[in-house]
């Protein structure tokens, strides 16, 4: 299963930038890679995991932005096109980390 958490927080003032740079570091440290600007993702286990990540997010929302949270199942996952670009690295090395599973 995967989790997706997409924000939309602000960045005008010193104080917004140290808490949008402090919420990505966040969630970098947990385990997410970036998938698009403000798009991160993570592979979990099951729904035990998605849930722990869903609620270690919820602890760490900034008091500005929208923040939104999905999971999906790995074959929804597989079933996501890019329409324009190509895939980063980091997206190849977790597909192939799916087929360890």
């Amino acid at each position: 299963m995967w989790i997706f958490v997409f924000f939309d927080m602000p960045t005008k003032t010193k104080k917004d930038k140290k808490a949008y740079t402090d919420f990505r570091r966040f969630l970098l440290k947990e385990g997410f890679i970036m998938m698009q600007y403000s798009i991160y993702t993570r592979i979990c286990k099951g729904e035990e995991s998605i849930e722990t990540h869903k609620k270690r997010v919820k602890e760490h929302i900034p008091s500005k932005g929208n923040i939104r949270m999905v999971s999906i199942t790995d074959l929804q996952y597989s079933k996501m096109e890019i329409l324009v670009g190509t895939k980063k690295e980091g997206e190849k090395l977790e597909k192939k980390q799916l087929l360890l599973f």
